[in-house]
């Protein structure tokens, strides 16, 4: 009975160090992939950068340099290194408990402009690079994947307090939230358009709401 803390501690501890190490290599990896490439980044390179051996950056990141490159999106996604699912975040639980729909939508759009802002620089990286890479080129299309899936969670949100528009399933309104969150999307609104990421975020936030929601949730705002 008086080891089970200890062994508690102990892993605690581990879990702490293996964050600390994987923040550290997703850190020093993506300041140099932003400042290089991709292609002219080397795993030798982040090593250093990070302050770990070589053989510590195989083990945290499996699958080589793509490996490397999903701990780099997937901290940069999340804003730290912590295993914990985007669904199960604050920031998604208080969109999931606000019960007005239109505000729902007006917080998931500031919430999907930040992760623009924080990915963005490093998705255009891998995506300049995955071409003439293999590996690469299946990392994004199954982060695409993952954001497609992922894009059911305000569908399902808004289906369950029936403010979905009539006639409007699940999947087509996912299919919708998909589309107008991309990465490509938000770029060329703000970098070729010239709109301030502001007017973005109000833009995505009244359409994303006239694309999913019965008129008269709306016409209560």
């Amino acid at each position: 009975m008086s080891e089970k803390p200890k062994r508690r501690y102990v892993s605690h501890l581990r879990r702490q160090n293996a964050e600390a190490t994987r923040l550290r290599i997703a850190e020093a990896a993506r300041t140099l992939m932003l400042e290089r490439g991709y292609a002219a980044t080397t795993m030798a390179d982040v090593a250093q950068a990070a302050g770990v051996v070589v053989q510590t950056l195989y083990s945290a990141c499996p699958g080589g340099k793509p490996g490397l490159a999903k701990v780099v999106y997937d901290v940069t996604l999340a804003g730290d290194a912590q295993p914990i699912p985007q669904s199960a975040r604050p920031q998604v639980q208080a969109i999931i408990a606000e019960p007005d729909p239109v505000q729902k939508l007006s917080m998931f759009a500031a919430m999907a402009v930040a992760i623009f802002q924080r990915v963005g620089p490093v998705h255009r990286v891998l995506r300049a690079a995955a071409a003439a890479d293999a590996g690469l080129s299946d990392l994004l299309a199954s982060t695409e994947q993952q954001r497609l899936v992922g894009s059911r969670g305000p569908a399902e949100d808004l289906a369950a307090i029936g403010a979905l528009r009539t006639g409007l399933t699940v999947e087509r309104a996912a299919d919708q939230v998909y589309a107008l969150t991309s990465f490509e999307l938000f770029e060329r609104f703000t970098e070729i358009c010239g709109w301030s990421v502001g007017d973005f975020q109000d833009w995505l936030a009244r359409i994303l709401a006239e694309a999913l929601l019965e008129p008269a949730e709306r016409e209560r705002r």
